[in-house]
């Protein structure tokens, strides 16, 4: 997998899915760990917004990009911090890239849990993968540790 993969999302995911989850996520009903992602974007400073996938793997909560590298994930990378809202609730962070050598464990967890929504991005892999497996694949998925801020 080469690190610069991206796979844009279709008609129905932009159009139907993502914003059925986004909707019922504002309304505080999270769908299987979701919320609502906002960054900052890198050029414009707007904050933009959009649903992701929050895994909790031994304590410590991850965000995951099975499409590559995206533009919540680029203007992550620069911002380093956002927020994760679910209803009223909004939680701001700092995120910290992972290395592909530490991603195969999140990697595993992800697909344990969310293969029915995103296994076609995964190219075969499953959370029964090898290590090694997990580990070629690993640059082709960006995968942030998500620290939490305690509330001011």
């Amino acid at each position: 997998m080469v690190e610069h993969r991206y796979l844009a999302p279709g008609w129905f995911t932009r159009n139907v899915f993502n914003r059925l989850v986004q909707w019922l996520t504002k309304l505080g009903i999270s769908v299987m760990g979701s919320r609502e992602l906002s960054v900052r974007g890198r050029v414009s400073g707007e904050w933009r917004t959009t649903p992701v996938n929050l895994l909790t793997v031994e304590g410590d909560s991850y965000l995951v990009s099975p499409r590559g590298n995206t533009q919540w994930v680029r203007n992550l990378r620069i911002a380093g911090n956002g927020r994760l809202r679910v209803g009223r609730r909004t939680e701001e962070f700092t995120a910290q890239e992972l290395s592909d050598e530490a991603k195969a464990v999140v990697l595993r967890e992800y697909l344990r849990r969310w293969k029915w929504e995103v296994g076609a991005f995964f190219d075969g892999l499953s959370a029964d993968s090898s290590d090694a497996d997990l580990a070629a694949a690993a640059p082709g998925f960006p995968a942030f540790r998500v620290l939490l801020r305690p509330p001011s």
